[in-house]
């Protein structure tokens, strides 16, 4: 058995060698392909710049020239005459379309042996030379062919050797190596304590650990340990940061690359670097193997004319590697994208990425825990509450949380601080969510009373409806954008699922700024069309997939695409039930209208009395705005009729 393991290894070296070197002829055998061609059409296109200079004539004919004395001067070469005549003494001088300079037609002819030359030359007064260093066919055969085939041939060789070398191929030789980045543990430094809020992800990473730490106690009893898992979730979850706190604590090699590393301009150049690369794996046991956009090589194979041949045969090299090598030397492979959906059937099959392991976004606790992480050392005020920055935060990724973190310490820089407080961190939220105040920004009167009650529009039917969240900020300060003011909401606590009352209730807060406008000014504005499109899509997706509408029952209409990236929303059905969609979507859309208007009807006097307030201060909290409201319509009046609501 050794023997055959190692005569397969050898074998598979040398297959390995001949594939680098048969892809190495074929390059060299194209630059000198080409070095010939250009070679060539030089020589053709100089052979006819030159010869369009001159007319070739019959030697009786240059005779006749010498006669009625049209030859100015006559050059002897070894094999021809080269004759410059005088266009004042030339006859039809039409028939002579050569290219005329310094009033003169150059003609040539073939040399005879005419003993009588010379002499019939010195009778009419013509110059006449040789010349003496006539170069031998060999010598212009060298000079025309052999040196500027060599010449291109050096050029473009050397063109190809820094562009494969800035590559990171290792030169013109080397332009099928792989260039992955080896980190080792000292120096990633990552370990599980930095990847907070990933304890399922993490959890199915330990026994990958386990085993390239003790790999001997699952071959013992017979365990295959998976070869590869792939991360998928949306970006900046931590994906990478994940790999890399695998390797850290297993205390291995880390190779890591980008799928695009692979795919290069010559074809063959890919699957080269994926052997050069398992490879290098198997000289530096026990290691991880981390391939970040792997979408970049393994989308789907469907033999389309827009296919790329050098994709597919990286990604053919890439399943015969993982097919090939052995597990037991603790080599794993992991892979992180955020499109499963176009990763190629094959990559995903059992025996080669046998997990999949989903990084979502983190919770109400993730927030928390990465938050906490990326603070520090970042020097927080005693008072600063990061549960409630986690709580404003939902559907935040690890990557904006620690952006918001960042934020927050320039913030309390500018503002001349030591310390990070409360408000820095609530701001950057906003800043990150809406983007920074738009200082000069100046509204009118008139469109800053309009953003006002558009505004408390939205708090309003909030605030008087029992399944809505409750507000934490309302302001009119214009942000960059685009936004000329919002209405911050914060949940209560984290929920992972929405009733339809709760839907039906948060589109009627979307209308609600509009109702307002409708209500006050009699009239309506652009301000609300991104409230009517978060609308129009959770009214669609009640429909389409939550199955929360009588008319269409549970039937799903609609299906979701690219889910970790933009989420886009593909028809299942056919034209004449997505038009019946629409029109159950327009139903929906007009009742929560109708609602948002009916609520802020019978609270006319207090969406007054709290946007003039507004108007005036600009920005007011969620506290504030509900003791306004508590004010104006008392406690119990309040409590009567937001509970009646749904």
């Amino acid at each position: 058995m050794g023997n055959d393991s190692n005569m397969k290894k050898n074998s598979q070296k040398d297959g390995d060698g001949s594939s680098n070197g048969s892809n190495n002829k074929k390059i060299l055998f194209g630059i000198l392909a080409f070095a010939l061609i250009l070679t060539f059409f030089m020589n053709f296109f100089m052979s006819s710049f030159s010869g369009g200079n001159m007319i070739e004539i019959e030697y009786n004919e240059f005779l006749s020239l010498v006669e009625k004395d049209a030859v100015k001067s006559v050059e002897i070469q070894s094999d021809r005459l080269i004759i410059y005549s005088d266009v004042s003494k030339l006859e039809k001088i039409e028939d002579y379309s050569g290219i005329r300079a310094k009033n003169e037609v150059v003609f040539y002819t073939g040399l005879v042996g005419d003993l009588e030359l010379v002499n019939t030359l010195k009778e009419h007064n013509i110059r006449f030379s040789r010349k003496l260093t006539d170069s031998s066919p060999i010598f212009d055969f060298f000079m025309s062919w052999i040196m500027p085939i060599l010449f291109l041939y050096l050029i473009f060789a050397l063109i190809i050797h820094f562009a494969a070398k800035k590559l990171g191929g290792g030169g013109f030789m080397g332009v099928g190596k792989s260039n992955a980045k080896i980190y080792m543990q000292k120096e990633t430094g990552v370990t599980f304590k930095d990847a907070a809020g990933l304890g399922e992800a993490k959890e199915s990473l330990q026994e990958i650990i386990d085993f390239l730490h003790n790999p001997d106690k699952y071959v013992k009893i017979g365990a295959k340990q998976p070869k590869g898992a792939l991360l998928v979730g949306p970006p900046g979850t931590g994906k990478t940061l994940l790999a890399k706190a695998v390797a850290g604590e297993a205390n291995v090699t880390f190779m890591s690359l980008s799928g695009s590393d692979f795919v290069e301009m010559f074809v063959g150049v890919g699957a080269s670097r994926v052997r050069d690369l398992f490879k290098q794996a198997s000289e530096n046991a026990p290691c991880i193997i981390f391939i970040d956009e792997i979408d970049a090589i393994g989308k789907k194979r469907d033999g389309s004319v827009n296919s790329n041949d050098e994709r597919e045969q990286t990604l053919n090299q890439l399943l015969s590697e993982m097919d090939g090598f052995d597990s037991s030397k603790a080599i794993v492979i992991l892979a992180a994208t955020n499109r499963p959906d176009v990763l190629d059937k094959a990559l995903l099959r059992p025996g080669r990425f046998d997990r999949r392991i989903i990084v979502e976004k983190p919770d109400l606790i993730g927030r928390e825990d990465i938050l906490k992480v990326h603070s520090k050392d970042v020097i927080l005020d005693e008072k600063v509450d990061l549960r409630a920055v986690a709580l404003a935060t939902s559907g935040a990724a690890g990557a904006d949380l620690a952006n918001m973190v960042n934020e927050a310490a320039l913030r309390a820089v500018r503002m001349g601080r030591e310390k990070v407080l409360q408000e820095d961190l609530m701001e950057a939220v906003e800043v990150i969510i809406a983007g920074k105040e738009k200082k000069d920004r100046i509204l009118s009167p008139k469109e800053k009373r309009i953003v006002a009650f558009h505004e408390v529009g939205h708090a309003l039917v909030s605030a008087m409806q029992k399944n809505a969240q409750p507000v934490q900020k309302i302001t009119i300060v214009p942000r960059t954008m685009g936004a000329l003011g919002y209405t911050m909401q914060m949940p209560e606590e984290e929920k992972y699922l929405m009733t339809k009352d709760e839907i039906v209730s948060e589109i009627s807060v979307l209308l609600g700024g509009r109702a307002a406008e409708e209500i006050v000014f009699d009239t309506v504005t652009t301000g609300a069309s991104n409230d009517i499109e978060r609308a129009t899509k959770m009214a669609r997706s009640m429909v389409s997939q939550y199955g929360m509408s009588d008319k269409f029952d549970m039937m799903a209409l609609e299906t979701t695409e690219n889910k970790y990236l933009d989420g886009r929303n593909v028809a299942i059905c056919g034209e004449n039930t997505i038009a019946a969609l629409d029109e159950e979507v327009l139903r929906i859309i007009k009742e929560c209208h109708e609602k948002a208007l009916s609520i802020l009807r019978e609270n006319r006097e207090t969406l007054d009395k709290i946007a003039e307030y507004l108007y005036e201060k600009e920005t007011i909290t969620g506290e504030r705005f509900m003791s306004i409201l508590k004010e104006v319509k008392g406690d119990d009046v309040f409590a009567a009729e937001k509970n009646q609501r749904k």
